[in-house]
């Protein structure tokens, strides 16, 4: 096989492994209350298993950022999808609340590599010159696994349970882990990608320096808070309670929660490329337009909260393309960083940054879970406890919108 169609098999291989990525980190919400019933779970507890994916995908990222370049995305990727499997086959098997968290911490470690494991391919395979636009076609490609999540989800569970859906989708994530294996290679044997010479081995010593550099930027702290509560938030409904909340307190089926949250997802593809254009060639800001999307986040969750049984189906409908379409400024929070910092600390500030977004919805999965449990431990999933949890959101969000005021940014160029 030459080089020209190794790479886009590469780029197939790997956008299919982070779609299963996206998948699983979501996939709580639609069949949350099925999880509830059979394992016997409380609020506090549905939320800490739903957590555990993320607590696990965020601190396996010390561990990637320190062996990937060592070690090869190949054999990374390979090896953690593989344990991504064996978690996926063991939630399928969870019959108590320890067996269901330790299939999610494995599907959280197994899916960790999958986004920088990709990258490192593309750099290595592709030109510099097609790098973002291959990159943006590979987050797009791996965000349709969020939707995947939702009515797919629903539909096949519907027909399969949820346990055998989730052992079927564990033996298609196994296939694809075996031929990612054999047809993957780090890099070609005659080196196509002419970005691969700008890699440069940086000692630990400098690495630790320009850490300590970052950590002294008032921006690098408003901004990792911002990530985490923005990117929490969103994650906290996407991935779980936006499920409970639309079938046990205003009382839609399976099939028109997923729908919804399909919206939800629909929301976010759309408002990213529509946000980065408007950021870089008419606004020519960052900050403000990531402030203007933390409000926009604020105004739907408020308007979220008034919606009953009552209410028709548009207007719910509107309300979660909204919150995808708004929550989606906060991809402007990597370039924004990245125009901050020397280039040799680029890196270093997004990687840091992407600490504090996949930590985010494991605080905010497992808190909201934990105050409702808390304030209403007789009606942890009614109306007044998710009134709790739309308060806490909205006061986060509008901290995001001040602090983030306060951030330096440099002009976009036009």
């Amino acid at each position: 096989m030459d080089n020209l169609s190794r790479r886009w098999l590469i780029f197939a291989l790997a956008a299919s492994l982070f779609l299963l990525s996206q998948f699983y980190r979501v996939s709580n919400a639609v069949i949350a209350p099925l999880l509830i019933a059979d394992l016997s779970l409380d609020t506090k507890a549905i939320g800490l298993m739903s957590a555990s994916f993320f607590y696990a995908f965020a601190l396996t990222q010390i561990p990637i950022s320190l062996l990937l370049d060592k070690l090869g995305p190949r054999s990374m990727m390979t090896v953690l999808s593989a344990i991504g499997v064996l978690g996926a086959i063991i939630f399928s098997l969870a019959d108590s609340l320890a067996v269901g968290v330790t299939g999610r911490v494995l599907l959280g470690v197994g899916m960790a590599c999958n986004l920088m494991g990709s990258y490192k391919l593309l750099t290595l395979w592709f030109s510099s010159r097609t790098f973002a636009s291959v990159a943006g076609i590979l987050v797009a490609v791996g965000t349709l696994g969020n939707m995947v999540a939702t009515t797919p989800l629903v539909l096949l569970v519907d027909q399969m349970g949820w346990r055998s859906s989730f052992q079927l989708i564990a033996m298609i994530n196994l296939l694809l882990t075996v031929f990612f294996y054999i047809m993957v290679r780090d890099r070609p044997l005659h080196r196509y990608s002419d970005s691969e010479s700008a890699v440069t081995t940086m000692k630990i010593a400098q690495a630790f320096g320009n850490l300590r550099m970052l950590f002294k930027q008032k921006e690098y702290w408003i901004i990792s808070f911002a990530t985490f509560a923005r990117y929490g938030i969103f994650a906290a409904f996407q991935a779980l309670w936006a499920g409970p909340y639309l079938m046990e307190v205003i009382g839609l089926s399976a099939l028109a929660t997923g729908n919804l949250i399909l919206l939800l997802n629909a929301g976010m593809i759309l408002g990213s490329p529509c946000w980065g254009a408007l950021s870089d060639r008419l606004f020519r800001t960052r900050k403000w337009v990531i402030v203007a999307g933390s409000l926009g986040m604020a105004l739907s969750i408020i308007f979220l909260a008034k919606i009953s049984a009552e209410t028709p189906l548009a207007v719910p409908a509107l309300l979660f393309f909204c919150f995808g379409f708004f929550n989606a400024t906060g991809l402007l929070m990597y370039p924004h960083i990245k125009e901050l910092m020397p280039s040799e600390m680029s890196g270093a500030a997004m990687t840091g940054i992407n600490f504090f977004t996949m930590i985010g919805p494991a605080v905010f999965l497992q808190g909201l879970g934990t105050l409702m449990q808390t304030l209403y431990p007789d009606a942890s999933r009614g109306s007044d406890a998710f009134n709790a949890v739309f308060a806490v959101c909205l006061i986060f969000l509008l901290m995001v919108a001040v602090l983030y005021s306060f951030a330096g940014e440099k002009r976009v160029d036009g």
